[in-house]
């Protein structure tokens, strides 16, 4: 198949790229040119994918070829705008398109269930969550009336080499918590870290939705892309710890528990990705992702991918830069809840 790849230098979609390359796809990326990923084998029309009127422009010539893409993956539309702007370019030149989605986007629930795909979207707590919502539906009223297939794929909390997971202030700049693991300053523990959640590594994730975007099966669906198979909070940053060498003894040291509500109160701007995801108990039934892609199951243990994480860090000094901010606010709040437990222990 002929796939375009609106972005292709992200976490996501350059693995989406690369797995679409191995399976023997043609594979056209679309992006200012400026991206840190790369990805061998794959052509790329150089364009500001989030101004219509440009991208139009660099396809103009497609457009009077009557070039066309079996299948066209946005990765880089999170606002409804842009997706009622993509129905219009992309209905002349593609058979399919395909809409990167979130998981965020999942009404949360006061018990553990496992979530599919037709379960209640709503999250208010997060405007990122709510845009991604608006793109779906706008695809699906916008795509109908031009007579354009449409997928949309949904994957969740995904990590990687240049993406270390975190529970917050850990998206900028992610080499941060393992700075602080290895000086000895306070890990902080969301609750009592018994919360299930659910991580899936990139590649994962890009095999996944390389196998659904090119299935005819999937015209007109709605697909999550993650792991089911959820840890609390307590394995993932212990087992983040031991990748970057501390002991479980050392880690046990380090942690502190601290609620989601001190965090808010300290960072207000981390109130969306919080209340309206991470602080929830997340898991997800993956049936249909593994009818429409036979075979597919997460190959990367956890901790496989922290380690190629961190080795990745660590092969670049430039890469490991440090969240001033963020220490600032972690070791303040370290400082507050360790006092507190200093103060409860005298009784």
């Amino acid at each position: 198949m002929r796939v375009l790849i609106v972005g292709g230098t992200g976490l996501i979609s350059s693995e989406v790229a690369r797995s679409l390359l191995g399976a023997g796809h043609d594979v056209t990326l679309v992006n200012r040119g400026s991206g840190r990923q790369t990805v061998e084998g794959a052509k790329t029309i150089v364009a500001d994918a989030t101004d219509a009127q440009a991208l139009r422009d660099a396809l103009h010539g497609m457009r009077l070829r009557r070039e066309r893409f079996d299948v066209v993956l946005q990765s880089v539309a999170f606002q409804p705008d842009h997706v009622a702007d993509d129905v219009e370019t992309f209905a002349p030149l593609t058979d399919r398109y395909a809409l990167i989605a979130t998981s965020a986007a999942y009404a949360k629930h006061g018990r553990l269930r496992r979530l599919v795909e037709d379960d209640e979207q709503d999250n208010p707590y997060w405007d990122y969550a709510q845009a991604k919502i608006a793109c779906e539906g706008v695809l699906r009223d916008r795509a109908s009336q031009a007579g354009l297939d449409w997928v949309i794929v949904r994957p969740a909390h995904t990590y990687g080499d240049p993406k270390m997971p975190g529970y917050w202030g850990n998206s900028s700049k992610p080499w941060t918590l393992i700075d602080r693991m290895r000086r000895g300053a306070d890990i902080l523990i969301p609750g009592d870290g018994s919360s299930l959640w659910t991580l899936t590594h990139a590649s994962d994730v890009g095999a996944g939705i390389a196998g659904v975007i090119t299935n005819p099966a999937a015209s007109r669906r709605a697909v999550h892309v993650v792991s089911d198979t959820p840890y609390t909070w307590e394995t993932i940053l212990r087992t983040i710890a031991n990748q970057a060498g501390l002991s479980d003894a050392d880690y046990a040291a380090q942690r502190i528990c601290v609620p989601t509500d001190a965090v808010v109160a300290a960072v207000p701007e981390s109130a969306g990705g919080l209340y309206g995801d991470k602080m929830h108990q997340v898991s997800y039934d993956n049936s249909l992702l593994k009818e429409l892609v036979p075979g597919w199951e997460p190959r990367m243990s956890l901790e496989d991918g922290i380690a190629s994480s961190i080795a990745w860090f660590e092969a670049d000094e430039s890469r490991r830069a440090i969240d001033d901010a963020t220490n600032a606010v972690q070791d303040r709040l370290g400082r507050i809840y360790r006092a507190a437990l200093a103060q409860a222990a005298q009784g």
